[in-house]
């Protein structure tokens, strides 16, 4: 908000004339001001309900980036808009490092509950062109699981946009004579893996969303191989298991997916750069 007011009004800003009447806040730097600003670079994300307004240190803060700015605009080539888009690459940074939220309502079903996590994960895919989100998410999500199920083994975890060639994988997971791929968008190059799974006496699972794991079927009835190849929607996957892990109880279910998710984390840490893709339980 000061950048924007030092655009309108000009350098030198006088701090004085920054601050409500009251002199015990600064003046517009509320949720509206900041949203506009935001909105004008087309973030469209709430940053703060008070957009630091009521912060005991903004109006300090407010004074020595007033200073900075004052003393900036002697410097040859010093650009405002410049310095605001700054500031918004990195409420971008701030976004795009918070986690995913999985809201446990008790009065919800686990599916939806998970469900809540892909379409969380699909609003961040579409709003980063190119970003793999919901992948990585879905396969770290079957790794944990594996985790949780088989304690005593050791679950080989890769970063999602890890080729499976030149690691020498099956495929995603392999566990017993199973080779487990997680996709989003299951094809028919997948599907040939899977046969070269048979071949090799392995039993190919492919897990995917709801229409993926009907799309593998689709492609693997047209290799003639459907009757040899699992394919599963994620969700249901997931459910299923956590069902168990609680045995129907209910008054477990927080308790059980938080087990999960600390799993989740763990493996994103290690194998993902992206500090975003990890999962907050609300």
């Amino acid at each position: 908000m000061i950048t924007r007011a030092a655009i309108e009004q000009g350098l030198p800003l006088d701090p004085g004339k920054l601050v409500t009447k009251a002199k015990g806040q600064v003046l517009g730097l509320g949720k509206s001001g900041v949203q506009k600003v935001l909105s004008d670079h087309k973030v469209t994300k709430i940053l703060a309900a008070e957009g630091g307004r009521t912060s005991r240190g903004s109006l300090g803060n407010m004074q020595d980036y007033v200073a900075f700015l004052n003393k900036q605009s002697a410097t040859s080539g010093f650009n405002l808009s410049a310095v605001e888009k700054w500031w918004v690459a990195r409420v971008r940074d701030f976004f795009d490092a918070s986690p995913i939220k999985l809201k446990v309502d008790a009065g919800s079903s686990l599916k939806a509950c998970l469900t809540g996590i892909f379409d969380e994960a699909k609003r961040r895919q579409a709003e980063n062109h190119g970003s793999t989100v919901v992948g990585a998410v879905m396969q770290h999500l079957v790794g944990a699981k594996l985790e949780t199920l088989y304690p005593d083994q050791e679950i080989m975890h890769s970063g999602y946009s890890v080729a499976d060639a030149p690691t020498g994988r099956s495929g995603d997971f392999e566990i017993g004579d199973c080779v487990i791929h997680v996709t989003t968008a299951p094809s028919k190059l997948l599907l040939l893996k899977c046969q070269e799974n048979l071949d090799k006496g392995l039993r190919p699972l492919v897990i995917s969303n709801a229409a993926g794991a009907q799309m593998a079927e689709t492609l693997a009835d047209e290799l003639q191989i459907s009757k040899r190849v699992e394919a599963l929607d994620i969700t249901q996957f997931l459910v299923a298991n956590v069902l168990e892990w609680t045995s129907f109880n209910g008054s477990k279910r927080r308790a059980t997916l938080e087990e999960l998710i600390v799993r989740y984390n763990r493996i994103i840490a290690d194998c993902e750069t992206d500090p975003s893709l990890k999962i907050a339980v609300a």
